[in-house]
């Protein structure tokens, strides 16, 4: 007996759905790793696709069936081929694919050169547009401190400093390695984070931070000044949450540009 499709019956309600898939569904994946050639981590999945107004629901069993028939670790090599093929599969003529997964550089701490593993958030976004066009964005979160400007100026002694997020979400048109992003960010900041300090180092970066004082405002026009530079970024959100040490909330700032010329 043969069993009804109801998922590819029609609906005529005229209603076409943006976005409809699975959320938060976790697979190992390998990304490219500048000093150390990989990195093996655990992503975490959003896997959507449009569906036409004549569709009544998709096939949900076929998003975990697409990612399970890759590679035992999904690459960031074939995350576009993935993303075309779950496209082709589910019938649908746009597609989104979000790929989370914590990243680790092993830093030097500044002073006493001790090595420790500072972990970033990094999404990669890929999408099938209308016309077949594909397009990749990159997001990352960058932890580092910020000294606040007033507080210098106005206090006898010393000034308050919190941990700042500056997350940037990057459409790149060739490879910008994670380290990369990270540097461009965590120069940017009154200071950078470390996973381990030693004393002469917390002496360090606290006098560092002193002595290079970040508004949330000043943090994102110097990212996004940055970024405007980089000939391989053709657009960018750069945002700055600031977690207020003298304050029961956060300081924001968000800058978005797209580098691209309008037709």
């Amino acid at each position: 007996m043969a069993i009804p499709d109801v998922q590819g019956s029609a609906d005529s309600r005229q209603l076409p759905i943006n976005k409809v898939g699975i959320k938060s569904i976790r697979h190992p994946v390998k990304v490219m790793d500048k000093n150390d050639g990989v990195q093996h981590t655990i992503a975490t999945f959003n896997m959507y696709v449009g569906l036409p107004h004549n569709f009544k629901g998709t096939h949900m069993s076929r998003f975990v069936e697409i990612l399970n028939h890759q590679e035992k670790e999904l690459s960031v090599e074939s995350f576009e081929s993935m993303l075309r093929h779950m496209v082709k599969r589910l019938e649908a003529e746009t597609g989104h694919v979000e790929m989370i997964f914590p990243y680790f550089i092993n830093k030097a701490a500044p002073v006493s050169g001790v090595k420790s593993l500072m972990d970033y958030e990094v999404t990669f976004i890929g999408e099938i547009l209308d016309g077949d066009r594909y397009r990749q964005t990159m997001k990352i979160v960058v932890p580092v401190t910020s000294l606040c400007p007033c507080s210098k100026k106005i206090s006898d002694r010393g000034a308050h400093n919190q941990r700042s997020h500056v997350t940037v979400s990057a459409v790149t048109n060739s490879l910008v390695w994670i380290e990369e992003m990270v540097q461009m960010v965590e120069a940017q900041a009154s200071c950078e984070l470390y996973g381990l300090l030693k004393r002469p180092d917390e002496k360090y970066i606290t006098e560092k931070a002193y002595d290079n004082p970040k508004f949330v405002e000043d943090m994102v026009r110097d990212v996004a000044a940055v970024l405007n530079n980089e000939p391989r970024i053709d657009a960018y959100v750069v945002e700055s949450e600031n977690f207020e040490s003298i304050h029961n909330h956060s300081a924001y700032a968000l800058i978005e540009h797209d580098k691209r010329p309008r037709p």
